[in-house]
């Protein structure tokens, strides 16, 4: 599912939000029925942003019950796999055509993190790379939590070569403790000193607090590629 504003959006620079994980269990050991987010901070950060924006849910949230290919392995184990990434992917070309942009900006919440650095991974058009809360590196997140390991998807942080060159700001929030800071600290390791990627911490924030409220100050502090 995606959105955009009702009047078509021409520009040249498309910033294009991935949601979070959504609902993706219901308890520590049952996959939730529907991965639905009810608070959908990668829209509220979208609608927020006074560029050309666009949003992007992730597979099955609000299609679960429509979709007949929707499946649990979609939003637990497979949540970054191959064909999550290429379906978003692919998503991203249709809203690019849409607004009949030639440069993306992507902004990943939480688990939308992992999926904006991995899609990123593939294109040749991403000019710049945010995410907020982002689980950049689901092998150490998985290990930090004590939960089964991610078996089916990629790990974002397993793709710091391809997109080294692409520049990069990460938020973090000091307060979170579902993607604590340690975790982008452990995606950056990653990358030679020289081409590490920022990190913004912000003590007072956590996972879900208060990202909306400050991003129209954040987004617009931007420096990078497409920041204003």
């Amino acid at each position: 599912m995606s959105y955009q504003p009702g009047v078509r959006v021409q520009a040249d620079l498309l910033t294009v939000y991935i949601e979070g994980d959504g609902l993706p269990w219901s308890s520590r050991s049952r996959p939730s029925a529907d991965p639905t987010p009810l608070q959908p901070m990668g829209l509220q950060l979208a609608v927020r942003d006074p560029g050309a924006a666009a949003y992007l849910a992730r597979p099955c949230q609000y299609l679960v019950q429509t979709d007949p290919a929707c499946e649990a392995r979609l939003w637990t184990g497979a949540r970054f796999s191959d064909a999550v990434i290429a379906s978003t992917s692919a998503a991203v070309d249709q809203l690019k055509a849409r607004s009949s942009a030639h440069r993306i900006r992507l902004v990943g919440y939480s688990g939308g993190g992992a999926v904006a650095v991995l899609v990123a991974a593939r294109r040749e058009d991403v000019v710049s790379l945010i995410t907020v809360a982002g689980n950049l590196d689901h092998t150490a997140w998985t290990q930090l939590h004590r939960v089964s390991p991610l078996s089916d998807s990629l790990n974002a942080a397993n793709q710091w070569q391809a997109v080294a060159d692409i520049p990069q700001r990460h938020f973090v929030g000091g307060k979170d403790r579902i993607v604590p800071p340690i975790i982008a600290d452990s995606y950056v390791s990653r990358f030679p000193a020289d081409k590490r990627p920022e990190i913004v911490r912000v003590d007072a924030f956590s996972h879900g607090c208060c990202w909306k409220d400050a991003w129209p100050d954040l987004i617009e502090d931007t420096d990078m590629p497409g920041g204003r």
